[in-house]
Protein backbone atom coordinates (compact mmCIF):
# COMPACT_ATOMS: atom_id res chain seq x y z
CA UNK A 1 0.00 0.00 0.00
CA UNK A 2 1.54 3.67 -0.29
CA UNK A 3 2.76 2.98 3.49
CA UNK A 4 4.54 4.06 6.39
CA UNK A 5 8.07 4.19 5.26
CA UNK A 6 9.31 1.22 7.35
CA UNK A 7 6.60 -0.99 5.98
CA UNK A 8 7.09 -3.67 3.57
CA UNK A 9 8.74 -2.99 0.18
CA UNK A 10 6.28 -3.11 -3.70
CA UNK A 11 7.65 -6.61 -3.66
CA UNK A 12 8.25 -9.61 -6.30
CA UNK A 13 11.55 -10.99 -7.68
CA UNK A 14 13.50 -13.56 -6.79
CA UNK A 15 12.92 -15.68 -9.09
CA UNK A 16 14.71 -15.38 -13.03
CA UNK A 17 10.96 -16.64 -14.82
CA UNK A 18 7.72 -18.71 -14.75
CA UNK A 19 6.16 -21.35 -16.80
CA UNK A 20 3.84 -20.04 -19.67
CA UNK A 21 0.66 -21.75 -20.05
CA UNK A 22 -2.14 -21.81 -22.63
CA UNK A 23 -4.13 -18.89 -20.48
CA UNK A 24 -1.47 -16.47 -20.53
CA UNK A 25 0.48 -14.78 -23.56
CA UNK A 26 4.19 -13.10 -23.59
CA UNK A 27 4.93 -10.01 -22.17
CA UNK A 28 4.99 -7.76 -25.20
CA UNK A 29 7.95 -5.47 -26.24
CA UNK A 30 8.37 -2.18 -24.28
CA UNK A 31 8.21 0.16 -27.81
CA UNK A 32 4.97 -2.09 -28.33
CA UNK A 33 3.32 -1.43 -24.84
CA UNK A 34 4.27 2.04 -25.48
CA UNK A 35 2.30 2.22 -28.67
CA UNK A 36 -0.74 0.29 -27.47
CA UNK A 37 -0.90 2.19 -24.42
CA UNK A 38 -1.64 5.44 -27.14
CA UNK A 39 -4.78 3.60 -27.97
CA UNK A 40 -7.55 2.38 -26.15
CA UNK A 41 -7.51 -0.35 -24.06
CA UNK A 42 -10.26 -2.92 -23.08
CA UNK A 43 -10.83 -2.55 -19.50
CA UNK A 44 -12.00 -5.16 -17.47
CA UNK A 45 -15.82 -4.41 -15.53
CA UNK A 46 -17.36 -5.70 -12.98
CA UNK A 47 -19.39 -8.59 -15.52
CA UNK A 48 -15.62 -10.15 -16.30
CA UNK A 49 -14.37 -8.90 -19.78
CA UNK A 50 -16.74 -6.31 -20.04
CA UNK A 51 -16.06 -2.09 -20.36
CA UNK A 52 -15.87 -0.41 -16.94
CA UNK A 53 -15.25 2.85 -18.48
CA UNK A 54 -13.42 5.29 -20.69
CA UNK A 55 -9.60 6.30 -20.08
CA UNK A 56 -9.20 9.94 -18.72
CA UNK A 57 -8.10 11.73 -22.12
CA UNK A 58 -5.65 14.42 -20.60
CA UNK A 59 -2.80 14.22 -17.90
CA UNK A 60 -5.04 16.87 -16.39
CA UNK A 61 -7.30 14.61 -15.48
CA UNK A 62 -5.21 11.93 -14.66
CA UNK A 63 -4.14 13.83 -12.08
CA UNK A 64 -7.13 13.73 -9.90
CA UNK A 65 -7.02 10.18 -9.33
CA UNK A 66 -6.04 7.78 -6.95
CA UNK A 67 -3.49 5.08 -8.21
CA UNK A 68 -4.00 1.82 -6.54
CA UNK A 69 -1.67 -1.60 -7.61
CA UNK A 70 -3.23 -4.70 -6.79
CA UNK A 71 -1.66 -7.92 -5.92
CA UNK A 72 -2.57 -11.30 -4.97
CA UNK A 73 -0.41 -14.96 -4.46
CA UNK A 74 -2.21 -17.02 -1.80
CA UNK A 75 -5.47 -19.10 -1.92
CA UNK A 76 -7.22 -17.34 -5.91
CA UNK A 77 -5.28 -14.66 -6.72
CA UNK A 78 -7.14 -13.91 -9.98
CA UNK A 79 -10.85 -13.75 -8.38
CA UNK A 80 -9.26 -12.05 -5.18
CA UNK A 81 -8.07 -9.28 -7.66
CA UNK A 82 -11.17 -9.18 -9.50
CA UNK A 83 -13.04 -8.95 -6.29
CA UNK A 84 -10.96 -6.41 -4.61
CA UNK A 85 -11.28 -4.22 -8.10
CA UNK A 86 -15.06 -4.56 -7.33
CA UNK A 87 -15.02 -3.48 -3.95
CA UNK A 88 -12.74 -0.50 -4.62
CA UNK A 89 -15.46 0.67 -7.29
CA UNK A 90 -17.01 1.79 -4.01
CA UNK A 91 -14.46 4.25 -2.62
CA UNK A 92 -14.52 6.08 -6.35
CA UNK A 93 -16.92 8.58 -7.30
CA UNK A 94 -16.42 8.00 -10.60
CA UNK A 95 -16.30 4.36 -12.85
CA UNK A 96 -13.14 2.66 -12.02
CA UNK A 97 -10.30 2.30 -14.80
CA UNK A 98 -8.95 -0.72 -14.36
CA UNK A 99 -6.10 -2.52 -16.03
CA UNK A 100 -5.25 -5.85 -17.72
CA UNK A 101 -4.53 -9.02 -14.87
CA UNK A 102 -0.97 -9.61 -15.17
CA UNK A 103 0.85 -12.53 -14.04
CA UNK A 104 4.10 -11.54 -12.28
CA UNK A 105 7.34 -13.41 -10.78
CA UNK A 106 7.68 -12.57 -6.93
CA UNK A 107 10.19 -9.92 -6.10
CA UNK A 108 12.20 -10.05 -2.85
CA UNK A 109 9.97 -12.93 -1.69
CA UNK A 110 10.81 -15.95 0.16
CA UNK A 111 12.09 -19.54 -1.57
CA UNK A 112 9.26 -21.00 -3.66
CA UNK A 113 6.79 -18.32 -2.77
CA UNK A 114 4.28 -18.53 -5.83
CA UNK A 115 4.15 -16.03 -9.31
CA UNK A 116 1.76 -13.15 -8.43
CA UNK A 117 -1.99 -11.91 -9.97
CA UNK A 118 -1.32 -8.20 -10.35
CA UNK A 119 -3.47 -5.13 -12.07
CA UNK A 120 -3.80 -1.18 -11.27
CA UNK A 121 -6.99 0.80 -10.81
CA UNK A 122 -7.25 4.63 -10.91
CA UNK A 123 -10.47 5.61 -8.57
CA UNK A 124 -11.69 9.32 -7.84
CA UNK A 125 -11.77 10.17 -4.45
CA UNK A 126 -14.36 12.46 -2.50
CA UNK A 127 -13.85 15.40 -1.55
CA UNK A 128 -13.40 15.00 1.61
CA UNK A 129 -11.36 12.20 1.22
CA UNK A 130 -7.39 12.22 1.89
CA UNK A 131 -4.69 10.10 0.90
CA UNK A 132 -4.27 9.16 4.82
CA UNK A 133 -8.06 8.04 5.21
CA UNK A 134 -7.99 6.15 1.66
CA UNK A 135 -4.75 4.23 3.15
CA UNK A 136 -7.51 3.33 6.09
CA UNK A 137 -9.86 1.85 3.78
CA UNK A 138 -7.36 -0.38 1.97
CA UNK A 139 -5.49 -1.44 4.86
CA UNK A 140 -8.93 -2.73 6.26
CA UNK A 141 -10.06 -4.49 2.74
CA UNK A 142 -6.55 -6.18 2.98
CA UNK A 143 -7.96 -7.35 6.62
CA UNK A 144 -11.22 -8.26 5.07
CA UNK A 145 -9.96 -11.07 2.52
CA UNK A 146 -7.85 -12.62 5.18
CA UNK A 147 -4.49 -10.48 5.13
CA UNK A 148 -2.58 -10.73 8.85
CA UNK A 149 0.15 -9.17 10.37
CA UNK A 150 3.41 -11.05 8.27
CA UNK A 151 5.44 -13.07 10.44
CA UNK A 152 8.02 -13.50 7.14
CA UNK A 153 8.91 -10.51 5.36
CA UNK A 154 6.82 -10.51 1.79
CA UNK A 155 5.26 -13.52 1.92
CA UNK A 156 2.38 -14.89 0.16
CA UNK A 157 -1.02 -12.75 0.45
CA UNK A 158 -4.28 -13.02 -0.53
CA UNK A 159 -4.59 -9.12 -1.02
CA UNK A 160 -1.94 -6.71 -1.26
CA UNK A 161 -2.93 -2.80 -1.91
CA UNK A 162 -0.64 -0.40 -2.64
CA UNK A 163 -1.59 3.19 -2.57
CA UNK A 164 0.95 4.45 -5.74
CA UNK A 165 -0.16 7.93 -5.38
CA UNK A 166 -2.71 10.19 -4.47
CA UNK A 167 -3.86 13.37 -6.70
CA UNK A 168 -0.80 15.05 -7.02
CA UNK A 169 0.21 15.22 -3.61
CA UNK A 170 3.12 14.08 -1.59
CA UNK A 171 3.47 12.79 1.85
CA UNK A 172 6.85 11.56 3.76
CA UNK A 173 6.03 10.67 7.12
CA UNK A 174 6.50 7.53 9.25
CA UNK A 175 2.75 5.99 7.55
CA UNK A 176 2.97 7.10 4.11
CA UNK A 177 5.09 8.11 1.65
CA UNK A 178 3.92 9.55 -1.60
CA UNK A 179 4.48 9.07 -4.63
CA UNK A 180 5.00 5.18 -3.83
CA UNK A 181 8.90 5.32 -3.48
CA UNK A 182 9.89 2.32 -5.45
CA UNK A 183 6.68 2.12 -7.99
CA UNK A 184 8.77 4.00 -10.69
CA UNK A 185 11.14 0.74 -10.46
CA UNK A 186 8.69 -2.03 -10.31
CA UNK A 187 7.39 -3.50 -13.88
CA UNK A 188 4.29 -5.60 -12.00
CA UNK A 189 3.10 -1.73 -11.34
CA UNK A 190 4.58 0.26 -14.31
CA UNK A 191 3.18 -2.36 -17.03
CA UNK A 192 -0.36 -2.08 -15.66
CA UNK A 193 -0.41 1.24 -15.28
CA UNK A 194 0.72 2.26 -18.54
CA UNK A 195 -2.68 0.60 -20.11
CA UNK A 196 -4.43 3.12 -17.88
CA UNK A 197 -2.32 5.89 -17.44
CA UNK A 198 0.37 6.26 -19.63
CA UNK A 199 0.98 10.49 -19.57
CA UNK A 200 0.92 10.51 -15.80
CA UNK A 201 3.81 12.08 -14.51
CA UNK A 202 4.68 10.79 -10.66
CA UNK A 203 5.09 14.34 -8.49
CA UNK A 204 9.25 14.46 -8.62
CA UNK A 205 9.58 12.55 -11.72
CA UNK A 206 10.53 14.14 -14.95
CA UNK A 207 9.26 10.95 -16.50
CA UNK A 208 5.69 9.90 -18.04
CA UNK A 209 4.45 6.27 -16.92
CA UNK A 210 5.03 5.58 -20.48
CA UNK A 211 8.85 6.42 -20.76
CA UNK A 212 9.58 4.97 -17.08
CA UNK A 213 8.44 1.61 -18.36
CA UNK A 214 10.25 2.27 -21.76
CA UNK A 215 13.37 2.98 -19.98
CA UNK A 216 12.92 -0.15 -17.46
CA UNK A 217 15.86 -2.62 -16.77
CA UNK A 218 14.37 -5.57 -14.53
CA UNK A 219 14.84 -9.20 -13.94
CA UNK A 220 10.79 -9.48 -13.43
CA UNK A 221 8.92 -11.48 -16.18
CA UNK A 222 5.43 -10.54 -16.69
CA UNK A 223 2.42 -12.21 -18.62
CA UNK A 224 -0.72 -10.90 -19.05
CA UNK A 225 -3.69 -12.77 -18.95
CA UNK A 226 -5.87 -13.56 -21.70
CA UNK A 227 -8.58 -12.36 -22.12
Amino acid sequence: MGRPSEARALRHAGRSGIEVNADYEPTPSPSQEGSRAASPVPLLGGVRGGLVSARPNSRCELEKLAFIALGSNLGDPKQNVLRAMDRLQELSDSPLIRSSLWQSTPVDCPPGSPSFINAVVGLLPGPCVTAESLLDRLQSLEQEFGRRPKSVLNEPRPLDLDLICFRQELRDSKRLTLPHPRAHLRRFVLQPLSEIAADLVFPGQLLSVRQLFETLHSPEKTFRLNR
